[in-house]
C-alpha cells in the first residue's frame, strides 16, 4: 500500500535534507518534484495543483528557520496537506440511536461488497454489536450462496429469501427479523453492476427511500486509481453516499485513488481492505496514513493491532510465570503465537518509525518459519521444554527428525533461545520491558 508513492517522495525528500540550508529554489524543486510523484501515483491533476498550492504558502519562510531544519519543516507541511487530502479526521461509522442501524452497501460487480460485508460484520460483532447480514443481490450467480458461506464462517446471521426479486421487500423482512432478534446492525449487500446504469441507480435509489439507511457506504476497488474517483462521483451524485470502503489496498502500491476520492467527493474513506482475511479491514485514519505515506510509522495501529491479537489473561499469566521461573521453551512459543496474530512481520515493520520499503526489501521472512519453530518445539518432551540445556546431541537428533527440520535448525533456535533468555536476566526479566529482544527477527526468520 502506497509503496512506490512513500519510496519516491522519501528520495525527494533525502535529497533536500542533504542540503542542510534550503533555498527558495530548493524548495521550487523539491515541491516540482512531489507534483511528479503525485501525479505519477495517479492522483487528480487538479487535487495535486491545489495541493501543492497549500503547501507552497506553508513553505514561505522556511528559508529563513536556523533552530529547526528546513527541509523537517517541508515534510511537516506536506505531512499536514497529506493528512487534508486524506479527509482531515477519522469518520466513525454512524450508528442509528434507535437500533437497529441500518448499512447500505453500494458499488459496482468485482468491487468486493459482499466480503467487506463479512468483514464489517465481523469487525462490528467483536465490537459487541449484534450484527445480521442482508443478501440483497438477487442477480448475481452464487451471490447468497457467497453471503451465507461467509456468515456461517463468522457466526454472523445472514437474512436470505430466494422466491423474490423484489430488493426492498428483501431488506425489509431483514430489518424486521434484526428488529425481532434485537440486533444492532443491519448490513445491506446490494448487487452492483459491470457499469453504473439507470436501472441500477433507480432501484437503489427506491432501496434508499424504502429503508432510509443510516449509512451508505460505496465499496471501491482502490487498485482502479482514477476509475475508482469517477465511480465514487457517480454513486454520491445518485445516492448522496454517507462514506467510502476503499478496498484491494494491500495491492495498490501508487494510492491514488485513496489520495483523490476524499478530495473530488469530500465523502470521507471509513474503512480500508488490506487483504483477503475475514479480519483484513481496517478502519481509516487520514493522519496515522499520511504518516505511513512520509515513513513517519504509525505507532497506535500497531498498539491496537497488539491489543487486539493479544489475550490480556493470557499475557498476565505468562509475565507472571516469566518473573517467577524465567521463560521456557514453552513460553516461548506461546509469546511468538500471540504475535503472530497481529499478522505479516513485514507489516508489523511497516507500522515503525524509520523503516522505509527499502529495509524491508533488504528483510528476508520466511512466512513458514513459524510453522517450523513450532513443530520443532512440540517434538521435544516437557522436560526439554522446560530444561532446554538437557538437549544433547542424541535427543536432538530425535527432535529435528519428530519435527521434520534439520539439525541446524533446532541448534540456531536453541542459540536463539539462550540468547533471549541472556537479554531478559539483563532486562530484569520483564517482558518488553526497555530493551530490545535480538532474537525475535530470527525466530521469524530474518536474517
Amino acid at each position: 500500500m502506497f509503496e512506490e508513492l512513500s519510496d519516491k517522495l522519501e528520495n525527494t525528500f533525502a535529497r533536500l535534507r542533504g542540503r542542510g540550508v534550503l533555498t527558495e529554489a530548493d524548495i521550487k524543486e523539491g515541491l516540482r518534484e512531489v507534483r511528479r510523484v503525485l501525479l505519477e501515483a495517479d492522483v487528480s491533476f487538479t487535487l495535486t495543483r491545489e495541493f501543492l498550492e497549500r503547501v507552497e504558502k506553508k513553505a514561505v519562510g522556511i528559508t529563513q528557520l536556523k533552530s529547526v531544519s528546513p527541509a523537517q519543516q517541508l515534510v511537516k507541511a506536506v505531512y499536514e496537506e497529506l493528512t487534508a487530502m486524506l479527509g482531515e479526521r477519522r469518520e466513525t461509522l454512524k450508528l442509528s440511536s434507535i437500533p437497529p442501524t441500518v448499512v447500505m452497501l453500494v458499488g459496482l460487480q468485482g468491487s468486493g461488497k459482499t466480503t467487506t460485508a463479512a468483514k464489517l460484520a465481523l469487525k462490528l460483532k467483536k465490537e459487541g454489536r449484534a450484527t445480521r447480514l442482508v443478501a440483497a443481490d438477487v442477480y448475481r450467480p452464487a451471490a447468497i450462496d457467497q453471503l451465507e458461506t461467509l456468515g456461517a464462517q463468522l457466526d454472523v446471521p445472514v437474512y436470505a429469501d430466494r422466491s423474490t426479486q423484489d430488493v426492498v421487500k428483501i431488506a425489509k423482512a431483514g430489518i424486521e427479523q434484526a428488529k425481532r432478534e434485537r440486533d444492532r446492525v443491519v448490513i445491506v449487500d446490494t448487487a452492483g453492476r459491470l457499469q453504473i446504469d439507470d436501472s441500477m441507480m433507480n432501484e437503489l435509489q427506491r432501496l434508499k427511500r424504502e429503508v432510509d439507511p443510516t449509512e451508505i457506504l460505496l465499496v471501491a476497488d482502490g487498485m482502479t486509481g482514477q476509475d475508482a474517483v469517477r465511480i465514487a462521483e457517480g454513486f454520491d451524485k445518485a445516492l448522496d453516499v454517507t462514506g467510502v470502503v476503499l478496498t484491494k489496498m494491500d495491492g495498490d502500491a501508487r494510492g491514488g485513488a485513496a489520495l483523490s476520492i476524499y478530495g473530488v467527493t469530500h465523502k470521507p474513506i471509513k474503512y480500508i481492505g488490506v487483504g483477503e482475511k475475514s479480519d483484513a479491514l481496517e478502519e481509516f485514519y487520514p493522519d496515522r496514513m499520511a504518516g505511513r505515506i512520509l515513513q513517519q510509522g504509525d505507532v497506535l495501529t500497531l498498539v491496537e493491532k497488539a491489543q487486539t491479537a493479544f489475550d490480556q489473561a493470557e499475557a498476565k499469566k505468562l509475565e507472571k510465570k516469566v518473573r517467577k521461573e524465567g521463560m521456557d521453551l514453552g513460553d516461548f512459543l506461546t509469546a511468538m503465537k500471540q504475535i503472530e496474530k497481529m499478522g505479516p512481520l513485514e507489516g508489523l515493520l511497516k507500522l515503525l518509525p524509520g523503516v522505509n520499503t527499502k529495509m524491508l526489501k533488504q528483510v528476508k521472512s520466511d512466512p513458514k518459519r513459524m510453522k517450523h519453530v513450532e513443530a520443532i518445539i512440540l517434538s521435544m518432551t516437557p522436560a526439554e521444554r522446560k530444561e532446554p540445556s538437557i538437549l544433547n546431541g542424541q535427543r536432538r537428533a530425535r527432535v529435528a527428525k519428530g519435527s521434520g527440520r534439520t539439525i541446524q535448525e533446532v541448534n540456531k533456535l536453541l542459540e536463539q533461545f539462550r540468547d533471549m533468555q541472556k537479554m531478559m536476566k539483563k532486562m530484569g526479566g520483564k517482558p518488553g520491558g526497555g530493551g530490545r529482544m535480538p532474537a525475535l527477527p530470527g525466530m521469524f526468520g530474518m536474517r
